[in-house]
């Protein structure tokens, strides 16, 4: 592989203006770059469910129909969950959106090579399943384009960010699940969530 797109830019750059936008961030490397984008009480990272980050999405995304919803997770969480991508094709959500920076690597465990480099396309995996969308991005000029997807596309929608294999520096977000529920609750159901 043969990127230049840097994962923090591309993770900065889908957040920028993102207004109401539900945010869930998958294990490890993409919710500290949702961190380092600025902490936000509706972004959800994931602790320690990995592969599952898609299927949080989805059932976010059917709970809350008139809000935008986006699962940005890594290609090894989304290697793990890749039945979640059948499901979620089932289920149909016009709101939702899954982004996979895929740096082809497992960047927690070591810097593993995934199978995303050795020719395993998620993107192709996704529209199979029956995405309305799908694509494999690889330069700065098409990361606009997907920001306005998100927002306003009809879903569900699945690109495959191809980045930089680097290190860079953890963000980590807040690590208590409790707080990161009650706030993420709080802030999408505002005084309703008291009561339910």
């Amino acid at each position: 592989m043969s990127a230049t797109l840097k994962r923090r830019d591309v993770v900065a750059q889908l957040l920028e203006g993102r207004g109401e936008l539900l945010v869930v961030a998958g294990l490890g490397s993409t919710a500290w770059d949702c961190t380092a984008a600025g902490d936000h009480p509706l972004t959800f990272p994931l602790w320690g469910a990995m592969g599952q980050a898609a299927m949080m999405g989805l059932g976010l995304a059917l709970a809350q129909p008139k809000r935008r919803v986006l699962v940005i997770t890594g290609d090894g969480e989304m290697l793990m969950g890749m039945g979640s991508l059948a499901t979620i094709a089932v289920q149909r959500p016009a709101n939702l959106s899954v982004v996979v920076i895929d740096n082809e690597r497992y960047g927690e465990t070591g810097m593993q090579a995934t199978h995303t480099g050795s020719g395993v396309d998620l993107a192709a995996v996704a529209l199979a399943c029956g995405f309305r969308s799908a694509s494999t991005l690889t330069r700065a000029g098409e990361i606009a384009a997907l920001r306005s997807a998100i927002h306003a596309a009809p879903g569900p929608n699945f690109a495959a960010v191809k980045v930089v294999a680097e290190k860079i520096p953890i963000l980590l977000p807040p690590r208590d699940g409790g707080l990161l529920k009650a706030r993420f609750r709080r802030e999408l159901l505002g005084a309703a969530a008291d009561t339910q």
